[in-house]
């Protein structure tokens, strides 16, 4: 049965009331907009800043100041091991096994590390497969990576169009490209959820269909970690890699993270080598041979960032005590109530690009305003001069992204109120 919406601030604060989550929101920084909260909703492009994190970072400056390089062996959390303490609660989010995951580096570093090992191009089988559109650093790095192997992206990258309305695609989509490409592509390399529709991909349904073609499946995960609730072990995917200062919460530039599945834990695979990924056990004696650590740790070059570290350490900790099922699930509401303000109020006004499926989209919706660009842009820049903070997106798109550790139902409908005035100015 649908959900039952009203549009009125009685309903709105009502449901935020009742929120099994709204505690959290009082753990977050929330930018002030003339004397009170701005309405935040782009959490899909810089999460908002715990305020756990301020201690946790000043705790590391302590121990520096006091122990020194003793820090890496003592105190609380000996920064020798401390990528260590953020695994756990990171392979809970993905739902991978902890030796899957670790983070380290930022998402564009980690994507050519990953590509070093799983895309290996011979002449027979030499194409990546990627969505037309896909983010620059994605599309960079794929094209860069095919010319280092000697190869055209003329004719080794394969761009999958979109094949639906407002520009998202069907599983169909991907099924042609793999019949018709499948014998020469080398890596299938696709996002969670694609960041400018908003629309989740089938993450399990996709590698199945590619492994059968003989192709190795990796995918980004920027939009999706987070946001949605994965299950990176079950998809079977060769690897996949996020950053973590979306739904993360982990700031700006913060570590990013990778996955590695563990059928190529102990694989002898070609990598770019670093200290920080020779087994632990015999890392100290400075062997000149490269012995790479079991699962994912054994692709990091160097020691963990340690004041990086700590605000992803922080985020994590909320994460697991608020559990990706409850934060789906008020997502779903949050999301479905945005949706629902659009559609009956403002259908003369926005038309919304995402999947109206709950199931092929997170948190976010992409919104287009009717009547071209320059009134799009119009409306972008209106909602931010009123605290209303959303993104937007060359061509024509806002991203509007309720997280549910933080934005309210009340946040949806100040939107919707907010869009409304604007179009009767």
């Amino acid at each position: 049965m649908s959900p039952t919406f009203e549009a009125s601030l009685d309903w709105a604060r009502a449901q935020d009331a009742a929120d099994p989550l709204r505690a959290f929101r009082d753990e977050f920084l929330i930018p002030p907009h003339e004397g009170r909260d701005s309405v935040y909703f782009c959490g899909n492009s810089l999460g908002l800043q715990p305020r756990a994190v301020r201690e946790a970072i000043n705790a590391e400056l302590d121990y520096w100041g006091e122990l020194a390089v003793e820090g890496h062996f003592k105190g609380r959390l000996p920064w020798m091991d401390y990528h260590e303490f953020v695994r756990d609660d990171l392979a809970a989010v993905v739902g991978a096994q902890p030796a899957e995951v670790v983070a380290m580096n930022t998402l564009g570093v980690n994507l050519h590390l990953m590509m070093v090992s799983f895309y290996r191009p011979t002449p027979e089988r030499h194409a990546i497969l990627i969505e037309a559109g896909a983010f620059p650093t994605d599309r960079y790095a794929v094209e860069s990576q095919i010319r280092f192997h000697g190869f055209s992206p003329a004719l080794s990258l394969i761009e999958l169009h979109a094949d639906e309305p407002n520009g998202t695609i069907s599983m169909a989509a991907i099924e042609r490209a793999l019949a018709e490409h499948g014998s020469r592509i080398a890596l299938v390399m696709l996002p969670g959820v694609q960041y400018r529709t908003g629309q989740a991909l089938d993450l399990k349904a996709i590698t199945e269909l590619a492994h059968k073609y003989g192709c190795t499946v990796g995918f980004d995960l920027a939009h999706a970690v987070g946001n949605l609730p994965l299950q990176l072990h079950d998809t079977g995917a060769d690897f996949a890699i996020w950053c973590s200062y979306k739904y993360l919460n982990s700031g700006p530039g913060a570590v990013g993270g990778a996955f590695v599945h563990e059928r190529h834990a102990r694989a002898h695979l070609p990598r770019f080598a670093g200290w920080w990924g020779h087994d632990k056990t015999t890392r100290f004696q400075m062997g000149p041979e490269f012995v790479p650590t079991a699962g994912a740790d054994g692709w990091q070059l160097s020691n963990p960032p340690i004041l990086a570290l700590a605000p992803l350490r922080m985020s994590l900790q909320i994460f697991r005590r608020a559990g990706m099922h409850a934060l789906r699930e008020k997502s779903l509401k949050l999301t479905g109530y945005l949706e629902w303000l659009v559609q009956t109020q403002l259908a003369d006004v926005l038309e919304v690009v995402t999947p109206t499926d709950p199931q092929r989209r997170g948190a976010q919706l992409s919104i287009r305003v009717t009547g071209g660009r320059a009134r799009g842009r119009a409306l972008f820049e209106y909602l931010m001069e009123h605290g209303i903070i959303g993104d937007w997106r060359e061509p024509d798109v806002i991203r509007i992204s309720p997280a549910p550790l933080y934005n309210r139902f009340a946040d949806c409908l100040v939107f919707a109120e907010t869009v409304r005035e604007w179009s009767r100015g």
